[in-house]
């Protein structure tokens, strides 16, 4: 039967594609995924090149939509839980697009400010929140229970080489057009997007308990999602890995080109190698799974991958750099697989009226732990050295199989 594995996968995703809607949802997130990359990287250049903007500037333009997370994250999946999700995510992309065409506009006539640029990164950042969160919510609508593996598998492969594509294409583009008028294709994007997304019927919402408060549905939200072992080892997993990831990668320019004097192509090299890991391993996720059993795929790849950790603080001259390169590849296969397979368990394990709430808890820990790692990582380089901070991301990675081994997820198929 193993041999037949990657003819089954490649049937599997293909029936998927001739879902229409499916098929629909797919392309919505492949075409925002690709406008938002554009939108990353040109967004912090109209700061610096428009604005003269300084580096707490541009600091706090890039850590204002992790704050939106923060801050509404559980809300939001409280309310998500109780409407239907189709019209918030196409609501979300509508005001993404006029939030990002209002950049290009106001720089044409002379009238934009860092006060606008933090107004917009703040309001879209609030309506990813809510376009994820119901997009979550509403696959496991759309494909069933059986087919979430094949799904997130397409899903989360498809973004990743739109992070990859859509930066190195950002680039070329802004050098072309310019920052102001590329982040009108961002703000196109999310057109598109929506226009898919209209093609579907919406699926009603799972229903909720009338006149329940929202500060009633998030505690029930947290505790169903604290309480089950599944989910509980799987957020534990992603805390450590989120946590771990930017005690690498934070501080990679100030070793590669502060200390270590390697031009800036080094750098862009190496993280686009972190981009090629999580597509492969994204792309690979449902074989993986299959083979091995998916619960036993999750831990037996992150245990498998452990000496990549300890590899990646030795990045220095010569060979070592591109050693430790390859270690950041396989890595980030181990991220790109685990991604497909946690986020399909969550969302099997998960009630149809809960699915908001528990993508909402989600996001806020993964995402508190990636802010938690970043000040940590400057913390401990201030105090010690790059190179301290970055053996601390080693442990928390090569130890964060341990909370699937230890639960019972390893035992799921």
């Amino acid at each position: 039967m193993s041999r037949w594995l990657p003819i089954v996968c490649l049937m599997t995703r293909t029936n998927l594609l001739r879902d229409a809607a499916f098929r629909n949802v797919y392309l919505s997130s492949s075409v925002s995924a690709f406008g938002s990359q554009v939108g990353y990287v040109a967004l912090p250049l109209v700061a610096v090149l428009a604005l003269h903007a300084g580096p707490g500037e541009v600091g706090l333009l890039s850590g204002l939509g992790t704050l939106a997370v923060l801050v509404a994250g559980l809300p939001a999946g409280a309310w998500v839980d109780r409407v239907r999700r189709l019209p918030v995510m196409i609501a979300a992309d509508l005001a993404r697009a006029a939030l990002f065409a209002s950049v290009p506009v106001l720089w044409w006539v002379g009238e934009l400010t860092m006060g606008q640029l933090y107004a917009v990164a703040i309001t879209a950042g609030i309506c990813t929140l809510f376009f994820d969160v119901a997009s979550q919510s509403l696959v496991p609508q759309l494909v069933g229970r059986e087919r979430l593996t094949a799904a997130n598998s397409l899903l989360v492969g498809t973004n990743a080489a739109m992070d990859i594509s859509g930066r190195s294409f950002a680039g070329v583009l802004v050098g072309v057009v310019g920052a102001p008028s590329a982040i009108a294709l961002d703000a196109l994007s999310y057109l598109w997007s929506a226009a898919f997304l209209a093609r579907l019927r919406s699926p009603g919402p799972p229903p909720a308990a009338p006149g329940e408060r929202v500060a009633r549905r998030i505690g029930d939200g947290l505790l169903f999602v604290f309480g089950h072992p599944i989910l509980r080892a799987a957020l534990l997993q992603g805390t450590m890995v989120n946590l771990g990831f930017p005690l690498y990668a934070v501080l990679l320019p100030v070793l590669l080109v502060s200390q270590l004097g390697h031009p800036e192509w080094v750098l862009g090299a190496y993280l686009s190698i972190g981009g090629l890991g999580t597509l492969a391993g994204s792309a690979t996720a449902h074989l993986v799974g299959r083979r091995l059993g998916r619960g036993r795929a999750a831990w037996i790849v992150s245990l498998i991958t452990t000496p990549a950790a300890l590899v990646v603080p030795f990045v220095g001259d010569g060979a070592w750099t591109w050693i430790a390169a390859a270690g950041w590849f396989v890595l980030t296969y181990r991220t790109g697989l685990n991604n497909v397979l946690l986020v399909s368990f969550r969302q099997e394990v998960t009630p149809d009226a809960m699915l908001g709430r528990m993508t909402a808890t989600t996001r806020l820990l993964l995402m508190g732990a990636v802010g938690a790692g970043g000040l940590l990582a400057g913390l401990i380089g201030e105090v010690w050295d790059v190179r301290t901070a970055m053996w601390a991301g080693a442990a928390c990675m090569s130890l964060s199989w341990l909370p699937i081994f230890l639960s019972p997820l390893r035992q799921h198929h």
